[in-house]
């Protein structure tokens, strides 16, 4: 396929898409159409742009218009059908194990809720389990009315079928797992300022610390346990990787380090807590996860939990990533919904002004607007720009169906 053809067929395709969601194509749907045509994974980086592109001026014209364009184009393409539902899963046939994972700083809002939804329509394809893990293992980023809201939403949205998993509930279970990393001269506990450790490790050069015995290591960790041992920010355990990886982040990244902020549920229960890539790795592990479908922005994170998955010989599960939604005229940041709530602005997390899932619930919408929503932009790791206006437009169109 050459480059006039692909622009002729993605066209073609975008305007099919447009016609059947009431003037809005989707770059993923047209993807997948061109997948269908020939269109390799490894050339959609190179013609994402004008993809993109083209899909931008499609959306611009009258839904009339589209259909109008579409009769001359609907040959090219007549023996073609752009997906209906989600792609398949490879290795799905017995069920799939799949999580969304919060963190419990707010409500949910819509981009948690479309991204979620993915993940559970595919345990409602193919049977299996679904865990919503809410990840509380920061201290210091908690606002403790989450942990019910994040459940009243999940029971709404997820039809109440959702295993929920709370991680500060899990800690002992961490501290096993950091322990085999050290015993398998994985992990090593680190004393270096942050300032110095970061030169070194920009450098390419290890740290003193990374020479420890295996029995240093484990009195070391056991030292971070008391407060007459280490002090907060003293000593951190590293994952022990290659200290010359071309990227920065994969060299002796963080497993865990002291915290002594009270926690909401633990109080002052534990002193050393996991940080995410730990804590993450275990429970996937631990549940049993098959497939994982999260935000490209976690891509590093991804790589990171391999690692661990290597050295704990264990398979790592299939993965897919989505790409950003950015909404020009939402406010979707938990912080400052939380500081309008308290200074009056807003009356609750289910104010009408505001984009979160029980606003949305009580204004009538329905769990399987969000589902189709999902649905309609699939695996997509293109980012997302849409204002208020064109969002409402499309749920409307799928809260109706």
């Amino acid at each position: 396929m050459n480059k006039k053809e692909l622009i002729q067929k993605a066209r073609a395709y975008a305007l099919k898409n447009a016609i059947h969601y009431n003037g809005k194509a989707n770059v993923g749907a047209v993807i997948s159409g061109l997948f269908a045509e020939g269109l390799k994974k490894e050339d959609t980086k190179e013609v994402g742009k004008e993809i993109s592109k083209i899909v931008l001026e499609v959306n611009k014209i009258s839904l009339e218009k589209q259909k109008k364009e579409f009769e001359k184009f609907e040959k090219l393409i007549s023996f073609r059908e752009v997906r209906d539902g989600l792609p398949k899963l490879p290795n799905a046939e017995k069920g799939v194990v799949m999580r969304f994972a919060p963190s419990p700083s707010g409500a949910m809002h819509i981009g948690h809720a479309l991204t979620a939804s993915i993940s559970y329509l595919y345990v409602k394809k193919y049977g299996g389990k679904f865990y919503m893990r809410i990840e509380d293992t920061n201290p210091d980023n908690i606002y403790p009315p989450a942990y019910d809201l994040l459940k009243q939403d999940a029971e709404w949205l997820f039809e109440g079928k959702t295993k929920i998993i709370i991680q500060s509930e899990r800690m002992e279970l961490y501290y096993k797992y950091a322990e085999k990393l050290i015993k398998k001269n994985s992990a090593y506990v680190c004393t270096c300022s942050s300032e110095n450790f970061k030169k070194l490790v920009d450098q390419k050069k290890e740290c003193a610390c990374r020479k420890n015995t295996q029995k240093e290591n484990l009195d070391l960790w056991k030292k971070m346990f008391v407060k007459k041992g280490f002090k907060q920010g003293e000593a951190v355990l590293r994952f022990k990787s290659n200290i010359k990886d071309k990227n920065p982040a994969m060299r002796d990244f963080p497993l865990a380090r002291i915290n002594e902020s009270s926690h909401p549920l633990q109080k002052n229960k534990y002193r050393v807590w996991p940080l995410m890539n730990l804590s993450v790795t275990v429970d996937d592990i631990e549940l049993k996860m098959t497939h994982i479908i999260r935000a490209k922005e976690h891509r590093d994170n991804a790589e990171r939990q391999k690692m661990i998955y290597k050295i704990l010989d264990k398979k790592y599960p299939w993965e897919a990533y989505l790409g950003r939604w950015k909404f020009k005229d939402l406010e979707l940041s938990a912080t400052k919904i939380t500081e309008g709530i308290k200074s009056g602005k807003y009356s609750g997390w289910d104010d009408e002004k505001l984009p979160t899932i029980s606003a949305l619930r009580k204004k009538g919408y329905k769990p399987e607007s969000f589902w189709k929503f999902s649905e309609h932009v699939g695996l997509s790791e293109s980012d997302k720009v849409l204002d208020e206006k064109e969002f409402f437009k499309l749920l409307d169109t799928f809260n109706r169906k």
